[in-house]
């Protein structure tokens, strides 16, 4: 899976999150990392590979270089940043639609907890 969505949307702490249990106390920008997750479906035991991509336009000729063999994407969206949401129409899934066009996303609102 790749994650992608703008910077400071929450893409990083929710994957830390998942994968370690802990939160980050400090923001620190990604460029690219990945973190692997098991987790059961079905009674099966599964190992997720996670890519963490950066959202800052400085990496967009990079950032489609995690594309090949995606097996699916997740768009992040900050609940309590508008232009992160008009983003993902404007910006992120026609990035995926033109690297990856059959590769199936879903759309994750992240940061539920400093919403109103």
């Amino acid at each position: 899976m790749v994650v992608l969505g703008d910077g400071a949307v929450g893409k990083t702490c929710s994957l830390i999150a998942f994968t370690s249990n802990s939160f980050p106390k400090e923001y620190v920008p990604t460029v690219f990392d990945n973190y692997t997750a098991t987790t059961t479906y079905n009674g099966e035991q599964i190992t997720l590979g996670i890519w963490d991509t950066a959202g800052r336009e400085d990496y967009d000729r990079l950032r489609p270089l995690s594309y090949p063999q995606t097996d699916v994407f997740m768009v992040a969206f900050s609940v309590i940043s508008p232009s992160s949401f008009a983003n993902i129409s404007e910006k992120w899934v026609p990035e995926i639609r033109h690297h990856m066009p059959k590769t199936p996303f879903v759309i994750a609102g992240l940061k539920t907890d400093l919403r109103d």
